[in-house]
């Protein structure tokens, strides 16, 4: 396959035999840099195949209506394997929709990441179907220092949805980045859902700040599926941003640099980005790219309309082999020792 990449200031299309990568790039001096490259990614409903009695998975076993099978699963690892490997091995890789350890590590071991030396922290939460967030990190870029699962649920209300996974560590040149892991709850439930939601939003942006002030030399990146816009109330005004990128605190909405047209997610033949990615940082640090990424093996074309969509494991309860309805983010941060 050959790469041909033109490089601009603002959003542009990076394109190559197979592939449509969309980024925004910022150009910046070029001397006494250091680099970390991170993504995100809502790998939709990876489940293993056995039923857990305590979460609502039982869809998703060979006896469900799925039909979900330990070849399925395969195929769905090796998939994302195949896309983290093309984004050129991260060193940090959020997700979300993962159901336990058992996936994670069959992931990291069982598939081409056991050569690439990957790890995962993750915690499980209350979520009724038994979804989390969890991170993947390559050990020879990102060393843990502390891993912790932020309550958002509400036990007496029975208000049960992710947690918000915090991951605290430093890179080989000894660079603290502090990394807070989000699947906000969706707005099924109409108003009681919605204020969750909001109760969410406010919880990230007091645990950013927090975390800011105790590390003052990190960089402080959320990143997640919020199931929601840039211009919706609960991110533009529950995380402060109003119609700017840039919020009181400072704080930084990189989603609103990708471009226009296009999404992490479609619905009814809209793009929309229901994943962010925001960040809180010191003057010496920023992001120099963040890309959509739209791989071949991502995407498939629409069937009444013209264009493409998210490539999913399932249309309705038919398997049609894809890999998740949502399309990854890849964040490139720099950091100036001048």
């Amino acid at each position: 396959m050959r790469w041909r990449r033109r490089w601009l200031k603002t959003a542009v299309a990076i394109g190559c035999e197979g592939v449509l990568v969309l980024a925004s790039v910022e150009v910046w001096a070029q001397d006494d840099l250091r680099e970390v490259q991170i993504a995100w990614w809502n790998v939709e409903n990876l489940f293993d195949t056995r039923n857990d009695t305590l979460t609502l998975d039982d869809e998703f076993t060979p006896e469900g209506d799925r039909h979900w099978t330990v070849h399925r699963l395969d195929a769905k690892l090796q998939a994302i394997c195949k896309t983290i490997i093309m984004m050129g091995e991260p060193a940090a890789v959020g997700l979300a929709e993962v159901e336990n350890d058992y996936v994670l590590k069959r992931l990291c071991m069982a598939t081409p990441l056991r050569m690439a030396g990957y790890e995962f922290v993750h915690h499980d939460s209350p979520d009724r179907r038994g979804i989390d967030c969890a991170l993947l990190y390559k050990k020879s870029e990102f060393r843990v220092l502390k891993d912790s699962a932020i309550c958002v649920s509400d036990s007496a209300e029975g208000f049960f949805t992710r947690d918000i996974l915090l991951v605290v560590g430093i890179t080989p040149s000894a660079d603290t980045l502090c990394l807070l892991l989000n699947h906000w709850p969706s707005k099924l439930g109409g108003e009681r859902a919605e204020r969750r939601r909001w109760e969410v939003a406010a919880r990230l942006r007091e645990v950013m700040r927090e975390l800011c002030e105790k590390h003052p030399e990190a960089a402080v990146v959320a990143m997640g599926d919020m199931n929601s816009i840039a211009d919706e109330a609960v991110v533009a005004e529950g995380m402060g941003f109003g119609a700017d990128s840039i919020n009181a605190e400072g704080m930084v909405n990189l989603t609103r640099r990708l471009p226009l047209g296009w999404g992490s997610h479609k619905y009814q033949g809209e793009w929309n980005y229901l994943d962010h990615a925001y960040m809180l940082v010191p003057s010496q640090w920023r992001c120099k790219e963040i890309t959509l990424i739209g791989y071949d093996h991502l995407l498939v074309a629409e069937e009444t309309r013209p264009g493409v969509k998210p490539y999913r494991t399932y249309q309705g309860l038919h398997y049609i082999g894809g890999v998740s309805d949502h399309l990854p983010l890849y964040l490139r941060l720099q950091v100036s020792i001048k």
